[in-house]
Formats: structure tokens, sequence, C-alpha cells
């Protein structure tokens, strides 16, 4: 009889978003280690093994887009779990009492320099993930520690329908990030938690199972316990593995299919390149076909290089109607990268394009390919 399963990786986000640096307000150095850490247990195999670019880190955001945007993104993409993680400074309306989330350029009891918490609440709600997960490590600035003061409950406060809400603080208490530790109390318990398992826990660790946890180890350290607030019973959703109950490297096995489809990706490329090289184009044009179809998973660079190599041998081979396909697949996701890769596929279609006569469709390509190019380039100061 198998045990409770952790979402899919393939088929879950996470997008981690966190300030350090501010212009106005006390810094949080503790945050940028929050988010290292963080997204490094979360791609963990003996964990979660969220693949890397199913996780997103958002350091230091300067508007309301660059902290929604990647939100959005991931909500759409998200079929299994979407989590989200804010860290920094929370600051809350002198008149309505609202909760906004700090910018690196915001400004104390100014909500309107800040995101409103609203809007991170709809991004959630709009996602079509089937189970949804929002961490709050919010605070204030202070001297010792940096605070979230109020009165309500902020976990009830943020709930959001159909999510599970974790927060760092009680309504009476404050979240604290105490100087000169590594993390932020709250943030540092969690990693804590995640590395080092529960012992005489559960195979795998649900959402409640953590918050108690967590609830616990605080309270014993005289710090703020966490809140939360959830609805459809997401709480026992399974969300890593216990790392106290696992064998030594045994990679958490959902992601072992993941891991998988990724070997063969780059694989597949490397084999299909001898073999074109050698000659042997119709041997090499099957085993990149394959290698393509197993390319869910892989990171962009080796998708990009594959869809390239496999274009180019589709249209040595008179079949550029196909290779033009296969670019086109590739164009659409250059739009989330500026990599080199991403420039080479925008010149390479935009040729095929050329001609086979979409002179219009090319120039377009094209001119994504410089904005590119340009985005890439340093700012002159």
């Amino acid at each position: 009889m198998t045990g409770p399963s952790l979402p899919d990786p393939a088929a879950s986000r996470a997008v981690l978003i966190g300030g350090a640096e501010y212009e106005r307000l006390d810094q949080l150095p503790a945050v940028r280690a929050n988010l290292r850490d963080l997204a490094a247990s979360l791609r963990d195999p003996l964990l979660w093994g969220l693949p890397e670019q199913h996780c997103v880190v958002v350091g230091d955001p300067t508007s309301a887009v660059g902290l929604l945007d990647p939100v959005h993104r991931a909500g759409e993409e998200a079929e299994d779990t979407l989590v989200v993680y804010y860290a920094g400074h929370g600051l809350r309306d002198p008149d309505s009492a609202d909760l906004y989330l700090a910018l690196s350029g915001s400004r104390p009891n100014t909500g309107y320099t800040a995101v409103a918490y609203e809007h991170l609440r709809t991004a959630l709600r709009q996602s079509r993930a089937r189970r949804k997960v929002l961490i709050l490590d919010c605070c204030f600035s202070g001297r010792a520690a940096r605070t979230l003061n109020g009165t309500e409950d902020i976990a009830a406060l943020a709930a959001v329908d159909g999510t599970y809400v974790l927060t760092a603080s009680p309504p009476n208490r404050a979240a604290l990030a105490p100087v000169g530790e590594t993390y932020t109390a709250f943030t540092g318990e969690l990693l804590r938690l995640l590395r080092s398992g529960i012992a005489d826990g559960p195979e795998v660790i649900d959402l409640d199972t953590i918050y108690r946890e967590l609830a616990d180890r605080l309270r014993s350290r005289s710090r703020p316990s966490p809140r939360r607030s959830q609805e459809n019973d997401i709480g026992r959703l399974p969300l890593v593995r216990n790392r106290a109950r696992a064998a030594p490297d045994v990679p958490a096995g959902p992601v072992l299919d993941a891991d998988v489809r990724t070997a063969m990706t780059a694989a597949g490329l490397r084999l299909g390149r001898l073999l074109r090289g050698s000659g042997r184009n119709r041997d090499a044009l099957s085993v990149l076909r394959m290698a393509f179809d197993e390319r869910v998973g892989s990171d962009r660079d080796t998708t990009f290089a594959l869809q390239l190599e496999l274009s180019e041998l589709l249209a040595d081979s008179g079949r550029a109607r196909e290779a033009v396909e296969v670019l086109e697949q590739a164009f659409h996701q250059t739009r989330e990268t500026t990599g080199p890769e991403a420039v080479q596929v925008c010149r390479r279609l935009a040729e095929l394009l050329q001609e086979s006569g979409n002179h219009v469709q090319a120039c377009e390509v094209l001119k994504h390919a410089l904005d590119l190019v340009e985005s890439r380039s340093p700012t002159p100061r």
C-alpha cells in the first residue's frame, strides 16, 4: 500500500518574492538568504524536486509589474500546485489597515508606494492550479528586530479561496527578523524543518504538519507563533518528503520521471549531434525527434539547442515547413528569457521564414531578436 504522493513537480510552480534592500525602509539582508535557501530546498530532489525553471525567484522588486507578473505567469502554467512566498516589509495603511507588500522604493505609511495585497490575492484566485499555497513572512521596520504590527489575524485577513495561507505573525505579536541572524525567525525555522525533517513524523509532510511543527519550535524559542488559513481541507496536501525518514540519497518519487526525461533530452541532443557529424542524418533525425518528445522539464537552454539542431536537420532534408514549426514553438518561449540561445532561435527562424517568402513575419521575428539583444546590453550610466 502506497502513502500519499507529493505534488507533481512537472505540473507545479513556485514563485519566491523578497525584498532585502530598500531606499526608505530598513534593510533586511536576511531575506536574501531566505530566497536563496528556500529555492534550493524546493528544488532538492530529496525533498520535492521542483525543476529549476519551475521555481522563480524575484529579488528586490521595484514595481507592481515586477512583483505580480511572475505570479500571474506561474498561475497560468501550474496545473497541480502553486506555491507563492513573500518576505520583506509589510506596510499597513493608517486609515484602512489594508496590507501592502513593500517595493524597494516604498515609504512608511504610504500604501500607494507599495503593492496592495489585494492584487496578489487576485493573482492567486485566477490561477488554474488545483491547489495553492501562500506563505507570508512580512515585517515592518524596527531596531533590534523588524516587526509586523496589527490587531487583526493576518492569516484571516489574507485568506484566499482554495488557498492555504501561512503567515509568520499572530494578531498580537511581531514577526521577527533578528539583527545578525542569517534568516528571518519564521523562514529560518521553516528551512531547518525542511532540511532536517521531523523525527517520528510521516514519510511525507503535509501543510498542517508543517504549521504545527513550526508553531511548537518557534514557541519553544519564545518567538512569535505562525498563523494559518485554509479552505477545502488543503492542509492535508503533502508538500515535501520527511528528511528524517528518507533513506540517504533516495530522491522523492515524483521527481524521478522528470529527472529521467531531462537526462534523455540532454543525451539525445549529444547523440544526435554525433550521428549528424558522421553523416548519419536519418539516424540523427530519429534520435533528435525522440529527445524532442521527452523535452518536458528540461532546462530552457538545452531545449533551445535541441530545437535548433532538429530544425537544421529538417531544413537540410528539404522539410522546411516542419523546421519552421519546431522553431515557432521555441520562439514563443523566447519571450520568457534573454539568453543567447533565444537570439539564435529568432535569427534562424527569421532566415527560414524569409526563404519561404514570409517576409513580414520574418521582420517581426528579427525585431524581437533585436529587442532581446538590447535588453541584454548594459544600461549606460
